[in-house]
């Protein structure tokens, strides 16, 4: 059980038989009347953010919840697989539990897969990854006046909006927080 009193950003906490990660606390001491913890909790599992109030001292569950480090392998049919770079056990993640991370999910990353209960529920990619732009219109010169872009798709079938000069066959940085273009790769 974790207490009010332990809440920080980024605990993973149980609520209804969900988990739930706080995004952000403030501890609150009214005048009249006792103190109380005021949070906003994210769910792990649908993502929707939540307002919860709790009275000082109050418990709370810590969920079974588990981050392991895994590489990606292949996707097919029945789902995304991913082994265990340790155990090297192999799991399958349905494209629901992936969500917008499946067009930046290449083969052979490591990724940091959410467990809940001992079922994955969601996967974190790395920050940046490094992709290649398969099919581009090309850009038209005198469209640069105030950094123009146009949509590109790329090698894992996700298109993104790159800047004009980014040509077919190159290399492109992409923020997999947002699904922004960063920079090009040499």
């Amino acid at each position: 059980m974790i207490a009010t009193n332990q809440f920080r950003r980024g605990l993973k906490v149980e609520l209804d038989g969900e988990p739930y990660a706080i995004v952000e606390f403030q501890h609150v001491k009214p005048g009249k009347g006792g103190a109380f913890v005021r949070t906003k909790l994210k769910s792990l599992v649908s993502g929707n953010v939540i307002d919860r109030t709790f009275r000082s001292g109050e418990k709370v569950k810590r969920p079974d919840f588990e981050e392991k480090e895994m590489q990606y392998l292949y996707g097919d049919e029945n789902g995304y697989h991913f082994m265990d770079l340790v155990s090297y056990e192999q799991i399958q993640v349905s494209p629901d539990d992936l969500g917008d991370s499946i067009g930046f999910l290449q083969e052979q990353v490591n990724v940091s897969v959410q467990l809940y209960n001992g079922k994955p529920i969601g996967v974190e990619l790395p920050i940046f990854v490094e992709l290649k732009v398969v099919k581009s219109e090309p850009g038209v010169k005198g469209d640069t006046a105030s950094g123009a872009t146009k949509p590109a798709e790329l090698e894992t079938g996700a298109v993104i909006q790159v800047p004009l000069f980014v040509e077919e066959g190159e290399v492109v940085k992409i923020d997999t927080r947002t699904g922004d273009y960063v920079e090009r790769v040499k």
